[in-house]
């Protein structure tokens, strides 16, 4: 009998669902505004202001450090002071042949006054270099302190403007990294956003590209780019990729004048393919002289101009 009921297909007595699945239906309200909803770019460019009212430093989740990097040789030394990159030491070997660009650099690093001097013998320079020819001057110069990529939109909010960002997805040159930090400074941009791995970072090379402007134009470092584009959209924040096959020209592309982050990949090959898909736009540069592609700093200079110019 009890293997009949087994078998039978019949359901017993359930347990109602007490009314829950009625209130699952009902609604939960309006929208509440980017402001007031936790995660969001507005969110916590008011969350800051209201830190700043109250005397408290910003909570900065912070992109990390790079690690320090030494700039071996007489030329190389002088055209790194020369061109504002940071510096905490330089060392001086004992007993230097002090020719004219020796003189030229130690001056320069007296002038900005919070380099130290260390002089030191030519073997432990040679120990410090691994062997290359540091000519007897060696400047070393402090990690970089990278932002987070959060931080990016959330001072453009902070400033009442939209955000205007660059992504660089696969650019490994530092010379093109400090070019498009240069480009960003000048046409009013926000910061730049670089890949934690298979990325150029702000290096001496980088710096000295930048011609000044990484002191004033922040560059995060995103342990995941396409994961940090998906938040920016979730955001509100348009994101736009350069692509030689894009669907629309640059010149047509209206979301320009909005929050926008610019996506530019590598001069051979391009957007990767993850990173591409998570574009909302994918445009084209148009080149009546028929050249393939630009690098990094030029392509992104022309979009740069063209956002500044419809925000004006």
């Amino acid at each position: 009998m009890a293997n009949n009921r087994r078998m039978s297909g019949k359901k017993g007595a359930q347990v109602g669902s007490g009314g829950q699945r009625r209130r699952g239906l009902e609604g939960k309200g309006p929208t509440p505004p980017a402001e007031a909803r936790k995660g969001h770019a507005k969110q916590r460019a008011a969350a800051a202001k209201v830190r700043r009212a109250q005397g408290r430093p910003p909570q900065r989740k912070g992109g990390g450090r790079s690690t320090s990097e030494l700039v071996v040789g007489r030329n190389p030394v002088f055209e790194a002071l020369r061109d504002g990159v940071p510096a905490t030491m330089l060392y001086v070997q004992q007993f230097i042949d002090n020719d004219e660009r020796v003189r030229e650099a130690l001056q320069l690093a007296a002038e900005r006054g919070n380099i130290h001097l260390m002089e030191a013998p030519r073997p432990e320079l040679d120990r410090m270099t691994n062997g290359l020819n540091h000519q007897g001057l060696v400047l070393q110069v402090p990690p970089y302190e990278y932002a987070h990529p959060e931080d990016l939109p959330a001072a453009a909010y902070d400033k009442g403007e939209d955000p205007l960002i660059v992504a660089l997805d696969g650019v490994t040159d530092p010379r093109n990294l400090g070019a498009v930090v240069r480009s960003v400074s000048a046409f009013g941009g926000h910061g730049v956003v670089v890949p934690e791995r298979r990325s150029a970072g702000m290096s001496a090379g980088a710096w000295k590209s930048s011609a000044g402007a990484a002191a004033r134009t922040p560059v995060a470092r995103a342990t995941n780019l396409t994961r940090t584009l998906e938040q920016y959209k979730k955001a509100g924040i348009t994101v736009v990729g350069l692509a030689a096959d894009g669907e629309a020209e640059v010149g047509d592309l209206a979301a320009l004048s909005g929050p926008v982050v610019i996506v530019v990949g590598s001069e051979g090959k391009g957007l990767s393919r993850l990173v591409g898909e998570t574009c909302d736009h994918r445009v084209r540069i148009p080149m009546p002289g028929g050249a393939e592609s630009l690098n990094a700093g030029v392509a992104a200079g022309v979009v740069l101009y063209e956002a500044s110019r419809r925000r004006s």
